[in-house]
């Protein structure tokens, strides 16, 4: 059975944990996981670049000059690609790169990268997170106390005064268990549980 070490807010270890054998101990598939993360960093992409061609810059038609006997290169229109504020060759234009995919790779793809972390590791669970003010300092002197110092998946229950004393911290990444990704597990290098977040671990199985 996979076990994590549990810690109080002063860094203490205080004992351990059985993780659930139905999300911390899936088989871990390697193809799927890239294949959901792809997914889901393209359904990020706004697709929002556009250049314009040379038949939309600003310019006229006109022939810049005769064809023949001035010495200078051929030229037929200022707009050209080949010319400086000409048009752009092949230009990209605004488009969607979302698409979709099925609900049940999505959820096997989360419990895959879990269980790798899970035997990694890297999964620890707090026993109890109470932050009473909105400051940095509260949350940043807890994980200074677990001796973390990479990126951090801090797993909890939504709180406005968790969220506001969080926000400002580069590498801690607050979300809900209803909220969690392939993408977010696997881009932190440690998963902090709360033991409330980690008891409501089951409804990622359904």
């Amino acid at each position: 059975m996979m076990e994590a070490n549990v810690y109080n807010i002063k860094g203490e270890k205080t004992g351990s944990t059985p993780l659930p054998e139905n999300i911390f101990n899936a088989k871990i598939n390697v193809p799927l996981m890239h294949e959901v993360v792809t997914w889901y960093l393209a359904n990020w992409r706004k697709g929002s670049h556009s250049a314009k061609t040379r038949a939309e810059v600003s310019g006229s038609g006109k022939k810049p000059w005769k064809q023949k006997g001035t010495g200078r290169a051929r030229a037929g229109s200022i707009r050209s690609p080949l010319w400086r504020h000409g048009g752009v060759i092949f230009a990209k234009k605004p488009r969607e790169f979302s698409y979709s995919m099925p609900k049940k790779k999505v959820r096997i793809a989360l419990l895959s990268a879990l269980s790798s972390k899970a035997k990694d590791g890297s999964v620890m669970v707090l026993d109890e997170l109470k932050i009473v003010e909105p400051k940095t300092k509260n949350v940043a002197g807890i994980i200074k106390n677990l001796k973390l110092k990479d990126k951090v998946l801090l797993v909890s229950k939504r709180d406005k005064i968790l969220n506001m004393a969080s926000r400002n911290m580069a590498n801690l990444f607050l979300h809900d268990v209803t909220d969690l990704t392939t993408y977010d597990v696997l881009n932190s290098d440690k998963i902090l549980f709360t033991k409330e977040s980690l008891d409501r671990c089951s409804i990622l199985s359904t």
